[in-house]
């Protein structure tokens, strides 16, 4: 436990709307008192920041590592679902999740993954049943049950789905939702099944047909679906209702910045500042229950230190009394992680890469810059290798030949990239401007056992995610350089994307519509089925 300590300091106080100048006493890492003063004071404390939806595995950190980064943002908490991992090792990866999360003093406050796999259209390297979700749901270090990304299988009454969501309603478990663009009756329907959060809206309108059905609004601002622009007006709109989350954040942006990047945007926007502080601070850890402290006598000394006229702008952050960081710099020793893997992919040659178009036109996956969405796009079969480069899906747990289709968008003049980060199975996903490149690029992944790969001609750029192909075990600018170095090389062959990696890591999350491609074929996430390149 650390001494006790007294901070005198400006104190925003979010629950009571006011502000105070005060001595704040810490003692065995709770706040002992809080006193008015009236001396002047340099600094200002507040509730320290919670993402309150991420998956941990996107920083491609473990969360030890994570930890150490977020820190220094001002982030003391965030409630994170591990289906990443869970897809790829089930159990004994949101096992390993938990473990090495113990060993920082940063809170995460763990969901069981309710949807591994996402769909039965793909191979993953894991299952959790309903019985599985309900063992998970008993584990000490879990508190809620993750984002239900089957809202299908929700509105038809699924076994398997309505299963774990009786499980964690019998715990008395809050559930989380993931409804891309579901509004009116199914929304309302969706809701209704007991699930009270949404991070998936992509337009005020869409977040309003989910307010009036109950839910709460996670305002998203990741890596590769960026929301905020569209919905941050909510905050005045609807206080109380709204919370701030990354979902997915990549370790070049995450090492300059968190919440506290939305809080900073929020405010140079006008909104009130309790407004955003409670969505950033105080919603969260109400909803879930988390054991954060929110600065009040007998809680958790969980707060950060702030220049007085920038609440964005970090300087100390203190969890359970411990200062954890300051001045930019993590005081989180660093640790070393376990591996484990699940990784069996075979070598592809540049024949396993043929697609036979046997149309005059084809469909060709249209994505979105800034958005998990993506469109299908009906072009002339001469567009292949112009404009309609191809997309491929291997399976990273072997046995099988990759998937072939088209997409647009990317602009690759030359050269390819991989990933073995492919939401949600995370199979391998490559896209290329001729074979030999996809091949190498694909093999390259490979022969690492997980990761990123670029390929321009001879020159292959690459960061081996040892962790289960998800994560690495570096230290996170180490791990920032090295994606920004494969970052580089995508866009120096021609990608104008702002992520290239992350947007081509959602190509294969067939639970988001219109057109994705699974290591079993194209898929129509509109009718939920698979479809062929070729139009008829």
């Amino acid at each position: 436990m650390t001494p006790p300590f007294t901070l005198h300091a400006n104190v925003i106080d979010v629950l009571q709307r006011r502000r105070l100048t005060a001595e704040i006493a810490v003692n065995n890492g709770r706040i002992a008192s809080i006193t008015p003063t009236d001396a002047p004071a340099k600094t200002t404390v507040l509730p320290g920041f919670i993402d309150s939806h991420i998956h941990v595995e996107s920083s491609m950190l473990v969360p030890s590592e994570f930890a150490r980064a977020a820190s220094v943002h001002g982030t003391v908490g965030v409630v994170t679902d591990p289906h990443e991992i869970a897809n790829v090792m089930g159990r004994p990866g949101v096992d390993f999740m938990l473990d090495d999360a113990d060993r920082v003093p940063l809170k995460f406050w763990f969901g069981a993954p309710s949807c591994v796999p996402a769909t039965p259209f793909e191979t993953a390297g894991a299952a959790l049943d309903a019985d599985a979700v309900a063992d998970l749901l008993d584990e000490p270090r879990v508190h809620y049950l993750s984002e239900v990304m089957n809202f299908p299988g929700v509105l038809r009454g699924d076994e398997q789905v309505m299963a774990k969501l009786a499980a964690a309603k019998a715990r008395g478990m809050l559930i989380d939702g993931h409804a891309p663009d579901l509004r009116g009756d199914d929304a309302a329907r969706y809701f209704a099944a007991g699930i009270s959060t949404d991070h998936e809206c992509f337009t005020r309108d869409e977040a309003l047909h989910k307010l009036s059905a109950g839910c709460l609004i996670a305002i998203r601002e990741g890596s590769a679906a960026r929301n905020f622009d569209a919905l941050h007006t909510l905050i005045d709109e609807h206080p109380g209702r709204c919370m701030l989350c990354s979902d997915d954040k990549h370790p070049d942006e995450l090492i300059h910045g968190h919440i506290n990047q939305l809080v900073k945007r929020a405010l140079d926007a006008g909104h009130d500042l309790m407004n955003v502080l409670h969505a950033a601070c105080v919603l969260p850890v109400e909803h879930y229950g988390m054991n954060v402290g929110l600065l009040r006598v007998g809680d958790p000394a969980d707060f950060i230190e702030v220049k007085n006229a920038e609440p964005s702008s970090v300087l100390r952050t203190f969890i359970d009394g411990r200062c954890v960081a300051q001045h930019g710099k993590t005081l989180i020793p660093r640790l070393s992680a376990a591996s484990l893997n699940h990784f069996g992919a075979e070598p592809v040659t540049e024949a396993d890469l043929a697609l036979s178009v046997t149309s005059d036109q084809v469909r060709v996956i249209q994505p979105a810059d800034g958005q998990l969405i993506t469109d299908c796009r009906v072009a002339p079969a001469s567009s292949v290798g112009a404009s309609a480069l191809k997309l491929v899906v291997h399976n990273r747990y072997g046995g099988a030949k990759p998937a072939v289709a088209l997409i647009g968008g990317f602009g690759l003049k030359r050269g390819a990239i991989a990933s073995s980060v492919a939401h949600d199975s995370h199979n391998i996903v490559a896209v290329g401007a001729d074979d030999a490149a996809l091949r190498r690029a694909i093999n390259t992944v490979v022969q690492h056992g997980g990761g990123l790969a670029a390929v321009d001609g001879d020159a292959v750029v690459s960061l081996p995610l040892t962790v289960a192909g998800l994560m690495s075990d570096r230290e996170a600018h180490e791990v920032a350089a090295a994606y920004s170095a494969v970052d580089a090389m995508a866009k120096r062959l021609g990608c104008k994307l702002r992520a290239p990696f992350m947007t081509l890591s959602f190509m294969a999350l067939l639970v988001i519509p219109k057109l994705k491609l699974s290591d079993l074929g194209l898929f129509d996430a509109e009718s939920f089925a698979f479809t062929s390149v070729n139009v008829d």
